[in-house]
């Protein structure tokens, strides 16, 4: 059975670092890349025709000249719901990481990452994953572990959107959240969903992010 061919824009303004990423994607069976841009203004310039080839993945730097990667995020999720963002940057630091994660990142990832590991992240996220770097996983829960406790606020979340909830904050895909919880894949979105409406949230960044910053999981 042929892969499926994961569409993946790339915004970086490192000329060799994005034709590098490029080639990897497009190079590789199972990924398509559908535009390599050098910044946010680019990207937008191009935005009437990934509207009608979106992509899956959109890998983002933070550090671009005019419109930032973190603004670039949400611009992304305005114009295309269905694409999730990673950022893919050298930026370490903690308010970064929270930024991008507020703002509706999915993922987070260091350039330092080696290719392969790219490819795997961009599967994982493709399949409702939520791919970090090991370092940058802990820097976020330090950032959540550290903040007061919050008032109490009752959601009304079942158990059952509980435990998908939990699954969503430990990074897992919707197929392995399915093989979790003893249901099916479409059953796991439709959970989301009500998980989306009952906490005011748009994406799965901000449903994770409100999760650990009130200790609902």
């Amino acid at each position: 059975m042929e892969k499926e061919n994961i569409p993946v824009v790339i915004v970086e303004d490192n000329g060799e670092l994005r034709e590098g990423l490029a080639q990897l994607i497009q190079g590789t069976p199972g990924y398509r890349c559908l535009g390599a841009f050098s910044s946010c203004e680019q990207m937008i310039g191009q935005m009437k025709s990934l509207k009608s080839n979106p992509p899956k993945v959109v890998l983002m730097d933070i550090g671009l000249p005019g419109i930032s990667g973190i603004e670039g995020i949400q611009r992304v999720k305005a114009q295309l719901p269905t694409a999730d963002v990673m950022m893919l940057t050298v930026f370490e630091d903690e308010e970064k990481i929270y930024k991008s994660i507020c703002a509706g990142a999915s993922g987070y990832l260091l350039k330092k990452t080696p290719p392969s590991k790219i490819l795997e992240a961009i599967h994982e996220m493709s399949d409702g994953g939520a791919p970090m770097t090991a370092t940058i996983a802990r820097k976020v829960l330090n950032v959540f572990q550290s903040s007061p406790p919050p008032a109490s606020v009752d959601y009304r979340l079942s158990d059952r959107e509980l435990d998908v909830l939990a699954c969503l904050v430990r990074g897992l895909s919707y197929k392995m959240i399915a093989d979790h919880c003893g249901i099916s894949i479409d059953t796991v979105r439709s959970h989301i969903r009500h998980i989306y409406e009952k906490l005011q949230v748009n994406c799965k960044a901000q449903a994770i992010t409100l999760a650990i910053n009130n200790r609902l999981v």
